[in-house]
């Protein structure tokens, strides 16, 4: 897959809206140090490029629920492509699942899981093991506190800009 050529200006449109959200035509023109018109255009292409994928907000949910959140690692017995491919589907449909990543090394996944108490976390594992995903073994992590949790800086990630 080919990576979408940007210049320095659809960088800023991108990191403001990163940070912002949706903003006014106006407040990312200026955020962006471009007039209003063209900063929309350029917007409008990154969008029709697909690289905004939606807008979101960041509940406060400590603020509304009592919750858990839970760290899981885990490793399938057998290591097939139907065997990833059945245990991601299943991941897919699991809401309280709210991050899944596939791993290379000893773990083949590591998921973010939101629960309303560790009893309730305990039926979804139980109803994982019930549903023959064919796992042979999981860690949990109990999360304690977040310390940290944010998009990666995309300045930070591009190749340095040539002037």
């Amino acid at each position: 897959m080919s990576k979408i050529v940007l210049d320095a200006a659809d960088i800023r449109i991108l990191v403001a809206v990163q940070q912002n959200g949706q903003l006014s035509k106006s407040r990312l023109a200026e955020i962006v140090n471009l007039s209003p018109t063209p900063c929309w255009i350029r917007l409008a292409k990154l969008k029709k490029a697909g690289l905004i994928k939606g807008y979101s907000a960041e509940i406060a949910l400590d603020s509304i629920v009592n919750l858990s959140r839970v760290i899981v690692s885990l490793s399938l017995t057998s290591h097939r492509k139907q065997d990833f491919e059945r245990f991601e589907a299943y991941i897919r449909g699991e809401d309280s699942v709210v991050e899944c990543i596939a791993t290379g090394g000893g773990t083949d996944y590591v998921m973010k899981v939101f629960s309303q108490d560790l009893s309730s976390f305990q039926a979804i594992m139980d109803a994982m093991l019930s549903a023959e995903l064919g796992i042979d073994r999981y860690m949990t992590y109990i999360v304690t506190r977040e310390v940290k949790s944010v998009s990666p800086n995309l300045n930070l990630l591009l190749p340095a800009q040539k002037c």
